[in-house]
């Protein structure tokens, strides 16, 4: 039987392995950034969890064990599972699935899981493009963050980071825009701050460079997927 672990510490585990997974310094304080906590109360959880073998510090910055980074997939995994199944099965808007899932992720069982993978068709991503641990049906694509790209070069939609998916307002910007994952265009502007101007099949969207570098893109492929949630 697996054992169940109380939810702050999943919510801890889950955010560490976002971070590194970002290639973000994992830090108290970019921790306590993402989860709105103190850096008091963060201090006191980070130092619980490494009392129980969950993570190690190596200074300022923190790692997780192998038997944190196993708790942090399984409750990543099924965040994700949970996302595609609140778009694709209920129906919920885009843009409010990964505040839902959050809620949903610290309740499902293996046995649930499994059902999920079985239900949704062992999905590859979620509905922000993030792959899904242990999905048979990942593919690798070479990615890279928005505010790279160039002025004329065409690009496709992958991934919205982690991070930009707990920003409610952009997420309904993105949604509202039609710039979601699968969604290609060209890069018509790049503006001296860093703006940038996408022209899409849907029209053009303009996109501030606090946005773009939580973007992923990579070169179109042969057809564009609709995504429609």
């Amino acid at each position: 039987m697996e054992q169940g672990y109380h939810t702050p510490l999943e919510e801890y585990l889950e955010t560490i392995l976002s971070l590194s997974d970002e290639g973000t310094d994992v830090i108290g304080a970019r921790i306590a950034e993402r989860l709105g906590r103190s850096a008091p109360a963060v201090k006191e959880m980070l130092d619980r969890l490494a009392d129980d073998g969950f993570v190690v510090r190596h200074g300022r910055t923190v790692e997780l064990t192998q038997r944190g980074r196993d708790v942090a997939t399984t409750v990543t995994r099924r965040h994700r599972l949970a996302e595609r199944l609140l778009a694709d099965v209920i129906g919920l808007a885009w843009h409010k699935v990964h505040e839902e899932a959050g809620r949903w992720e610290h309740v499902i069982s293996p046995d649930v899981e499994e059902r999920l993978i079985a239900l949704l068709g062992d999905p590859a991503t979620c509905p922000h493009g993030n792959p899904i641990p242990g999905s048979h049906h990942l593919e690798l694509r070479e990615e890279r963050p928005l505010a790279s790209a160039k002025e004329g070069e065409d690009i496709e939609l992958i991934r919205i980071s982690e991070m930009l998916e707990h920003d409610e307002g952009s997420m309904i910007a993105l949604d509202e825009a039609a710039f979601i994952p699968g969604r290609q265009g060209t890069v018509s502007h790049v503006g001296s701050e860093g703006t940038m101007t996408i022209s899409t099949s849907s029209g053009m969207v303009v996109l501030p460079s606090d946005l773009t570098e939580w973007l992923y893109v990579t070169m179109p492929s042969a057809v564009e997927v609709s995504s429609e949630f």
